[in-house]
């Protein structure tokens, strides 16, 4: 519990030296964090080593989430088209 009331102090530290608050620092914090993750696994994408469900999977995101990622980093990526000619 001493490292939880550490993280709690620091956060409430930075509340007072910034103009956020604890909620906007979290969420913050958790943007980070997210793009962190994408970032290493749109690298294991990119090198052919995951798979896009093992990814979102583990990002508990949407397949359809994860492909607007990709359009918008410009990563090629194959696109189904679901319609029947």
């Amino acid at each position: 519990m001493s490292s939880l009331s550490n993280i709690k102090s620091e956060i409430e530290n930075y509340k007072e030296k910034s103009n956020l608050t604890e909620l906007q620092i979290v969420e913050k914090l958790k943007n980070y964090y997210f793009n962190k993750r994408i970032s290493e696994n749109l690298k294991l994408y990119k090198k052919g080593k995951k798979k896009v469900s093992d990814i979102t999977k583990d990002l508990k995101m949407s397949p359809r989430k994860f492909y607007a990622i990709l359009e918008k980093k410009n990563i090629k990526h194959k696109k189904y088209n679901k319609s029947r000619e």
